[in-house]
C-alpha cells in the first residue's frame, strides 16, 4: 500500500520559514495532482495549495504570495515553502496525490507559529 510521508514541521515565531515535503513509499503512477491541506484546531480542513502534473498551480487566498509549492514528478514528491509565517497558519498539514480514481493522503505533521 502506497504511503504519504511528510517532514519539515515544527515551532516556528511569526515571520519565520518552514519547507515541508511529502514523499510516496513507492512510485505511484498517472498522478495529476499534488497538493496540501491543512486544518487548525475547531476548524474545517481547507486546500492551502495544488500543482498539477502540467504544472498548473493554484493556492488559497490567505497563503498567497507567502507559500510556494513545487513538485519533483520524477520522485513522486512535493514541497510547500512558507514564508512570512503567521498564527493564523497554525495548523495540522496534510499532503495528498491524486490518481484517478485514487487519493493518497499522509498522516499529517504540526506547523505552530508562536513567540
Amino acid at each position: 500500500q502506497v504511503q504519504l510521508v511528510e517532514s519539515g514541521g515544527g515551532l516556528v515565531q511569526p515571520g519565520g520559514s518552514l519547507r515541508l515535503s511529502c514523499a510516496a513509499s513507492r512510485t505511484i503512477p498517472r498522478i495529476t495532482a499534488m497538493g496540501w491541506f491543512r486544518q487548525a484546531p475547531g476548524e474545517q480542513r481547507e486546500l492551502v495549495a495544488v500543482i498539477t502534473t502540467y504544472g498548473t498551480i493554484n493556492y488559497a487566498v490567505a497563503v498567497k504570495g507567502r507559500f510556494t509549492i513545487s513538485r519533483d514528478n520524477a520522485k513522486n514528491t512535493v514541497y510547500l515553502q512558507m514564508n512570512s509565517l503567521k498564527p493564523e497558519d497554525t495548523a495540522v498539514y496534510s499532503c495528498y496525490a491524486f490518481s484517478s480514481p485514487d487519493t493518497y493522503w499522509g498522516q499529517g505533521t504540526q506547523v505552530t507559529v508562536s513567540s
